[in-house]
């Protein structure tokens, strides 16, 4: 027979999850801090616990989907004792560092720990193309396998906890670049009348075409080789930049997105590296650490 399985959260994504579970035949206590995000689950076969305390009571892994880092430990502080003994799955967004200290509070109270990464949105849990990245302990990834197995394809990315949130975050980076780059484009042809339903038909595929440069970027910034024939130079980059720039303002459109870029390739070339190719801006950005 199989356990039950506690889900702490039932925002979007822990709903999600928890759903996902019951559609797989997986028993599971729910709760969540207003009551009512409770019900729909309770009628579909799960059991509401009425706190927190008797929701991990009653079952050996805990799945905690919460807000952020504070409101994950404002919800297990007080029932540390309870989960001795215990695995808690944290699939809540956090910084590499908040999940390090989570993994570390977890140790000296006993607790197994498993940091998650969730890289879907809550329509796509249990359904092709969903993906979860873990990391902390590889005793609990390889023994909950046919849980996670339930919300889609996951990976271990090492026994450093942080790790997978390290991931997320650097993937997420470049999401939200791209899609501030797209809008910074329609606000551009927005000027002249073009709908961004229009304009997207272009940007999309040649975005997707682009993506393909990806590895040869990463090859370039591993062998920290930037002289290498065939890469585009920082000179080049840097003309090409401020064309844009100067067009961007005569559509009347806040430089916010572009002009940071355009900095980094002008202190590299002024470093020297004019004629090195343009993923060297990699150099500019890792040296602040």
């Amino acid at each position: 027979m199989t356990t039950s399985t506690t889900f702490l959260g039932l925002g979007a994504m822990g709903s999600a999850l928890a759903a996902a579970a019951l559609d797989a035949g997986r028993p599971a206590v729910v709760w969540n801090r207003t009551p009512h995000r409770a019900q729909a689950l309770g009628a579909r076969g799960a059991t509401v616990a009425p706190t927190v305390a008797d929701a991990v009571t009653a079952a050996p892994v805990i799945v905690v989907c919460l807000f952020d880092h504070e409101s994950v430990r404002g919800v297990l502080d007080p029932v540390t004792a309870e989960l001795s003994g215990r695995t808690v799955i944290n699939l809540t967004t956090t910084t590499p560092a908040e999940s390090r200290s989570l993994a570390a509070w977890a140790a000296a109270h006993g607790v197994t720990y498993l940091d998650g990464a969730i890289m879907a949105v809550p329509e796509m849990i249990g359904a092709p193309g969903a993906a979860i990245l873990y990391s902390g302990s590889g005793a609990a990834f390889d023994e909950h396998r046919a849980l996670r197995d339930v919300w889609g394809d996951s990976s271990f990315v090492g026994a450093d906890a942080g790790m997978a949130s390290l991931q997320d975050m650097a993937m997420l980076a470049g999401m939200y670049t791209m899609f501030a780059g797209f809008l910074h484009g329609a606000a551009m042809v927005h000027a002249a009348g073009v709908p961004a339903t229009e304009f997207v038909t272009r940007q999309a595929p040649f975005l997707a075409a682009m993506a393909g440069q990806l590895a040869g970027f990463a090859a370039t910034v591993d062998a920290e080789d930037y002289t290498g024939e065939g890469q585009q130079s920082l000179r080049f980059t840097e003309t090409a930049l401020a064309t844009l720039l100067r067009a961007t303002a005569e559509q009347g459109v806040d430089p916010a997105v572009l002009a940071p870029v355009h900095d980094l390739v002008v202190r590299q070339i002024a470093a020297g590296h004019g004629e090195h190719g343009t993923a060297r801006i990699f150099e500019e950005i890792r040296r602040t650490r």
